[in-house]
């Protein structure tokens, strides 16, 4: 049977020619082929890469992140979320703030409509999460995570469930308990990916398997829409949608990715999901989530402070024996003097006394420095420090900067014998 024509072919027309008009109730006109003399409009961008555009942009509308390497974070992770079977680490997204009214609650309404499975909560058990985990797992959403760990009784109630986060954040990590009226040990699986927002920072042991996005309250002249379930769950649900169309049939190809990663150690397994997503979308995403993950990392490497305290104790410790002319040997006192000599910093007001010998101990405990009795001049006899105790954590932790004149030695050529 003839296929039904239009009785309005279009004709032949000079170039630039007018596009053709769509007829209610006829099949839309052929569009004109281009001649060699037209314009030609540059290629659309990748499927994957528009989309996560559209995403962006949805993200954008309700919400104000801190920069646009957090938008591009925060991005990145929902869509990972449609992909978790085919990933070997589950990031964390941190989603902190100093006060109320920040914006954080609103960023987790947006990112529950659009990742995959989302299972939310504002306070849970352990046991609860262990059992709505499995092989293609929710994403574990929680609001209000500081009445969770905000304070030191609190983290102490909820030290299983802090483990339960941590062990989450890799695959086959499972959690076993006694279950079922036999009393047999089950393996329970824990991987999943999970946002978590509250008031302050998280423990640091959930902060250095996340992605932190620091909200901050927006300033005047600031403006979002209004987010409103009625009105707009509907749009983000379709965008969520078309990210699963689009992302499902490619896990294979992201189980078999390892993208080349700008960062190392955890920072690289938490944000190579992310990195994943970006390979497969194409664009200018690669590049994109890269420098994310480049500064946002090096914006965080300062903020652990108890970590950060013992590394400046040992810079601090390295200075006050090359001002003592690097002696083999310190007393104990004598160290804790060069210390405490320095107004800017921390350790004069260290504890209800300042720096002491039991603390001092406690701070080097981690790196096995520990004072030992030493002779020195006259024979007496004392507790010190040995300067080579320390070289191992100086070169690891607060490796010194090269010196122009030392970088320029080591790239010199070794000198050949005369002519």
């Amino acid at each position: 049977m003839d296929e039904p024509t239009s009785s309005t072919s279009p004709t032949a027309s000079p170039t630039p020619a007018w596009l053709p008009v769509a007829v209610p109730g006829q099949a839309a006109p052929a569009t004109p082929e281009p001649s060699p003399t037209e314009d030609v409009k540059p290629p659309q961008a990748p499927e994957g890469a528009a989309l996560l555009d559209e995403l962006r942009e949805a993200i954008a509308r309700y919400v104000i992140l801190p920069s646009s390497e957090a938008l591009t974070a925060v991005t990145l992770w929902v869509a990972a979320t449609h992909i978790q079977p085919a990933l070997q680490h589950a990031p964390r997204l941190a989603v902190v703030g100093p006060a109320k009214r920040c914006g954080k609650s609103r960023l987790l309404d947006v990112i529950t409509e659009t990742v995959r499975e989302p299972l939310i909560t504002v306070n849970t058990s352990p046991a609860v999460v262990f059992r709505a985990i499995g092989d293609d797992p929710p994403t574990l959403l929680v609001d209000e995570a500081d009445t969770i760990f905000g304070s030191i009784k609190a983290a102490e109630k909820n030290e299983e469930l802090r483990g339960l986060l941590n062990a989450g954040h890799q695959r086959n990590r499972p959690a076993l308990r006694i279950s079922g009226p036999e009393h047999k040990p089950q393996a329970f699986p824990t991987f999943a990916m999970a946002a978590l927002a509250g008031i302050g920072d998280l423990p640091d042991t959930v902060m250095d398997r996340a992605v932190v996005i620091r909200m901050q309250r927006r300033k005047g002249g600031e403006r979002v829409e209004q987010f409103r379930s009625r009105r707009d769950i509907p749009a983000l649900h379709q965008l969520r949608d078309r990210l699963t169309a689009w992302l499902r049939p490619l896990m294979d190809t992201a189980a078999d990715l390892v993208p080349p990663m700008p960062v190392q150690d955890r920072a690289a397994d938490t944000w190579e999901p992310l990195v994943i997503v970006a390979e497969l979308a194409g664009g200018t995403w690669p590049e994109q989530a890269r420098t994310a993950c480049t500064t946002m990392c090096a914006a965080e490497a300062g903020k652990d402070d108890e970590s950060n305290l013992k590394t400046r104790l040992l810079q601090d410790i390295r200075r006050a024996f090359a001002r003592c002319g690097d002696p083999d040997i310190m007393r104990t006192r004598d160290l804790l003097d060069e210390l405490l000599k320095d107004q800017e910093a921390p350790w004069a007001e260290y504890g209800s006394a300042g720096l002491g010998p039991r603390h001092l101990g406690i701070l080097l405990k981690d790196f096995d420095i520990k004072a030992a009795t030493h002779r020195f001049e006259g024979g007496r006899q004392a507790k010190g420090f040995a300067r080579l105790r320390f070289a191992d954590a100086w070169a690891r932790y607060c490796p010194e900067e090269p010196t122009p004149e030392s970088a320029d030695e080591s790239t010199a050529p070794a000198p050949g014998p005369h002519p």
